[in-house]
């Protein structure tokens, strides 16, 4: 039996979903990716002028799609093999597409670099989550820079205390397709701080997208470089 709050039930989760988020993504179902939160990350990467990045949990891999068509060597890496078989099929033979855990990730089983490493709303869990950016460093090539994008703390805790923890899933607003959610662990901004530099890396920048409908914070963006 999986315990319902955790690292193992997120992964489970997601192998149940891989086709109906490939299709959602593809559709371009969910408001706040279509209006703010992809050409938020996508301009932050790019920003950065990056010639290689490596893509952690880069599901249907619209992301290292977006930045091999602007001439960015790409890795995209997830654990999915559902989600990495069709980020292959989608990508025409560009990019070099991987399955491989968090945890796998952070015993070097990736064996690569990159100017830019990415986690486009893919920090999900607790203690893979943990492992794996402490590993980002030895991903990062010399002056590369780390991108998060995640829920933002306050948009997203919802009725639950302003602490860390971990919170059930939800596929509300998401077509009928969804089945099982993912459940999340909830990290408030100043964890996330202190995950960076708990990692060897520091904050360059922060980036707080807003929803132009809503005018609340669509996501939080975090860019680190190696300390």
């Amino acid at each position: 039996m999986i315990d319902p709050l955790s690292d193992a039930k997120v992964i489970d989760s997601w192998q149940r979903n891989a086709a109906p988020w490939s299709t959602a993504i593809r559709e371009q179902q969910i408001e706040s990716r279509r209006l703010v939160t992809d050409r938020a990350v996508l301009e932050t990467a790019m920003a950065l002028n990056p010639r290689s990045a490596i893509d952690l949990g880069c599901g249907e891999g619209w992301l290292s799609r977006a930045l091999a068509s602007r001439g960015v060597d790409i890795i995209g890496v997830d654990v999915v093999p559902a989600l990495v078989e069709t980020a292959r099929t989608e990508s025409g033979g560009v990019g070099d597409y991987r399955v491989a855990s968090y945890e796998e990730i952070a015993r070097g089983v990736l064996d690569a670099r990159a100017d830019v490493v990415v986690a486009n709303f893919s920090l999900i869990g607790k203690d893979a989550v943990d492992a794996l950016v402490g590993y980002v460093p030895s991903l990062l090539a010399s002056g590369g820079h780390f991108i998060v994008q995640s829920l933002h703390p306050v948009s997203a805790r919802g009725d639950f205390p302003y602490e860390d923890g971990w919170r059930p899933g939800s596929w509300s607003g998401f077509s009928d397709a969804f089945t099982d959610p993912a459940p999340w662990y909830f990290r408030t901004l100043e964890s996330w701080v202190a995950l960076l530099i708990d990692s060897g890396l520091r904050l360059r920048m922060l980036r707080e997208p807003v929803h132009p409908v809503t005018g609340a914070p669509a996501s939080l963006i975090l860019v680190a470089d190696v300390a």
